[in-house]
């Protein structure tokens, strides 16, 4: 029986990293729910297993029903008629499987029916299902909306909505609009309170909504009459069982076709407030998605995974004169370089997921009691860090989604360019990963601040200081040298005070800054189990060195008069 979780023991490995044992102490208060839950942990090891049990029941339903689902679905993709979706049959199938094996609501507390799961294994789900079906794992990881309500949204509201998530109800995030994408302070749909019935009333259109027709939605709007920027959006929970939304239409798009990305029309909508009015681009948009981000992560983790299976699987199996074409330099070049890009970008993937583990564990606790000082300053450290690591986990990953499972496709050949091949909509689902939760521009945006005031440099010379093991050292050496480069040009970048200049360079610095990060995770990766990661180690460091060389001859020995030519 085929499993996603079980067949790639690198899963394990991150699962078991040392961080885990703090995460698990905070994420369960000490274990406090073992009296009050049969299925609540006892203590560390007991969460562990728990995990690696959950792991691999979803690693079980990926492998035997989605997989096998996928292809159909596909094909069929879902159906819109009279204002409401249909899914594909076999995501009908898969949200069946998934809902009877527990598997939804699993970050919440267990009070509300959820497992409580901190968001690292979660995330480690979330993958494991995106490398079946990147399409299905849009609907299945929406249900992370509801980490913002449960953040933001009060107890009656918990009460009423969380438990039905958990119990397999989906959700939406209804933010972009016709003139609001990216620019998310230009949403226009309207918000005014019904005095009457005591609620608020949603008016317009949203688009590109995925899963629209979902069960709960988490709505931008503007509540604040006559504003025109993000200072007058609100965020709403609109709940379908009161209707006043209709789907429009289903796009019709170039991969995820098991995921309906929808045009919605708001009617005089009942919907309530979640938090504060004017908070709702401020605050809870960028918690909603932070979360987001993580997910396209780990959807983008999941497909490179897809594409080294197909590619490694296919090149052991073709022959050309002669012999497997695994055997042939051209060939396994793009392999171990799929595989490099894999390992690195999923260190990168859990590295950050384990920073928002701490941080948000101890948010939590925070709104029980007082944090200590020392807890303070542990929160602070954190939040600094996931913030800083989210742009690059989102914006790396899924650029090397791209370019992996176009090298799968490029191994295949012609076959690769056959629609009945597993590639090509591997390929096509690839494609929308660095566009939407912010495209890769935008996570240079959100990222760019840490390369400017010296976070992404300090985080790189405290990794310098972790001992690594006799054959990393050159490795290690070299990376050094990497950051002295990024170091410099940094400087270079900063000194010139010209801040379209700042702005051209950024991508590059940011990609500097990122490789040199991936490079030491899988240093550190190849020394705990050089079994598992010393190929790898050796291939991303030279890739990565290869990449820092070109940005660095790039930024100095730019002109910058010539800028001008790039202008259109």
């Amino acid at each position: 029986m085929a499993n996603f979780y079980t067949e790639h023991p690198e899963l394990r490995y991150h699962l078991n990293n040392p961080m885990m044992e703090r995460i698990c102490e905070l994420k369960e208060r000490n274990y406090r729910d073992k009296d009050e839950y049969d299925y609540a942990p006892q203590d560390y090891a007991d969460a562990m297993d728990s995990y690696d049990k959950v792991l691999e029941i979803t690693g079980e339903i990926t492998g035997e029903v989605i997989a096998a689902n996928a292809e159909s679905v596909d094909l069929e993709g879902p159906h819109c008629a009279d204002g409401r979706v249909e899914y594909a049959s076999g995501t009908k199938v898969n949200m069946d499987a998934m809902v009877k094996a527990g598997l939804n609501g699993m970050t919440m507390p267990r009070r509300f029916g959820g497992l409580n799961f901190p968001i690292t294994p979660y995330t480690m789900c979330a993958e494991i299902v995106a490398a079946a079906d990147a399409g299905f794992s849009n609907i299945w990881s929406l249900q992370d909306c509801i980490e913002t309500l449960y953040e933001f949204g009060n107890e009656d509201q918990h009460s009423r909505f969380i438990p039905r998530i958990c119990a397999g109800e989906t959700m939406s995030m209804d933010l972009t609009e016709p003139d609001a994408g990216s620019d998310l302070q230009s949403v226009m749909l309207k918000a005014t309170f019904d005095e009457e019935n005591n609620c608020w009333r949603l008016n317009g259109v949203k688009r590109f909504i995925t899963n629209g027709d979902a069960d709960l939605h988490l709505v931008l709007a503007r509540s604040e009459e006559g504003t025109k920027d993000g200072r007058g959006l609100s965020m709403f929970i609109y709940d379908k069982r009161d209707g006043g939304v209709n789907v429009r239409r289903i796009e019709n798009k170039l991969g995820i076709h098991g995921s309906p990305t929808c045009e919605l029309v708001y009617k005089n909508a009942r919907a309530e407030l979640c938090g504060e009015r004017r908070l709702g681009l401020i605050k809870y948009v960028m918690a909603l998605m932070n979360g987001a981000r993580l997910g396209i992560a780990a959807q983008s983790v999941g497909l490179s995974q897809a594409a080294y299976n197909e590619a490694l699987a296919y090149a052991k199996d073709r022959k050309q004169f002669g012999k497997a074409i695994i055997e042939f330099p051209a060939v396994y070049d793009m392999l171990s370089t799929i595989k490099a890009k894999l390992d690195a970008g999923r260190a990168l993937l859990y590295q950050t997921s384990r920073y928002v583990d701490i941080y948000k564990a101890l948010d939590d606790i925070a709104r029980e009691r007082k944090l200590t000082p020392e807890e303070r300053q542990e929160q602070k450290k954190y939040a600094k860090l996931a913030d800083a690591f989210t742009p690059l986990a989102k914006g790396m990953n899924s650029e090397y989604a791209n370019q992996n499972t176009y090298d799968c496709i490029q191994v295949h050949g012609g076959s690769g360019f056959m629609l009945e091949y597993t590639c090509q909509r591997i390929y096509r689902d690839a494609r929308i990963t660095s566009i939407y939760e912010g495209t890769t521009q935008l996570q240079t945006v959100a990222a760019i601040r840490y390369v400017t005031n010296g976070s992404y440099l300090a985080t790189l010379r405290d990794y310098e200081q972790i001992e690594c093991s006799e054959e990393m050292k050159p490795l290690l050496e070299r990376v050094k040298a990497m950051t002295d480069k990024f170091e410099a040009c940094t400087n270079l970048v900063k000194e010139a005070g010209d801040q379209e200049f700042h702005d051209f360079m950024a991508r590059r610095l940011y990609e500097m800054a990122a490789v040199c990060v991936m490079s030491h995770l899988i240093i550190q990766d190849a020394t705990r189990a050089p079994e598992m990661f010393t190929e790898s180690a050796k291939v991303y460091v030279n890739y990565a060195e290869a990449e820092v060389g070109k940005h660095n001859a790039f930024i100095t020995g730019f002109n910058r008069e010539d800028i001008t030519c790039y202008r259109k």
